[in-house]
């Protein structure tokens, strides 16, 4: 993901709430449904998006090849972890 560089005025709404402006939000490839970590340093609150393995695999940097083929059977794997977690 490349770095941005945005300054934007927003205001807290009801109950507290932000909204992302557009921008900001194509910006970083954010959209509804995406995980967002808030951290608060001092006083400063830093939203930092969470990928997840579609956006990696879309907008992520390319470490390695694998086939459809290996992602099938790690995904099988990491599903047979995860029933066997519950």
């Amino acid at each position: 993901m490349q770095d941005v560089n945005l300054s934007i005025e927003i205001r807290v709404g009801k109950r507290r709430t932000i909204v992302i402006p557009k921008a900001v939000a194509e910006a970083l490839g954010i959209d509804e449904g995406s995980k967002l970590k808030l951290e608060v340093k001092g006083d400063c609150i830093i939203l930092r998006s969470i990928p997840d393995a579609i956006q990696l695999s879309l907008r992520g940097e390319k470490i390695a090849k694998i086939s459809l083929k290996e992602l099938e059977a790690e995904s099988i794997e990491q599903q047979k972890k995860y029933i066997n977690r519950a």
